[in-house]
């Protein structure tokens, strides 16, 4: 018997919340903890912050190294979810982000 698996096409990988106007993949979800100390850390930077138009939503992406960035998402409640990406991927779909009905850019 054995006790690993290979995982296989149906298995999903982390997923941001539909409410955010793209997806990216690959995607990884971070824990609280950790996503708060690298965001909090002097060596990210801030790259951009939206607001969804009822103030219920909000992201903010962060530069981490040159490759990797870590996207945070408050939900309505106030829950903050972390996840991190490739830097060129969340440059490709950036475009639609700022063209979102719904999302303003704040900073």
């Amino acid at each position: 018997m054995s006790l690993r698996s290979t995982p296989d096409d149906t298995t999903a990988g982390a997923e941001l919340p539909a409410v955010v106007p793209f997806d990216l993949s690959p995607l990884t979800r971070l824990s609280c903890q950790l996503g708060e100390r690298i965001v909090s850390e002097d060596e990210s930077i801030r790259r951009g912050e939206w607001t969804y138009v009822d103030g219920t939503w909000s992201l903010s992406v962060f530069e981490v190294t040159d490759y990797t960035v870590v996207l945070r998402v408050r939900t309505p409640v106030g829950r903050q979810r972390f996840y991190g990406a490739i830097q060129t991927d969340i440059e490709s779909v950036e475009p639609q982000l700022e063209a979102a009905d719904g999302w303003q850019r704040q900073r």
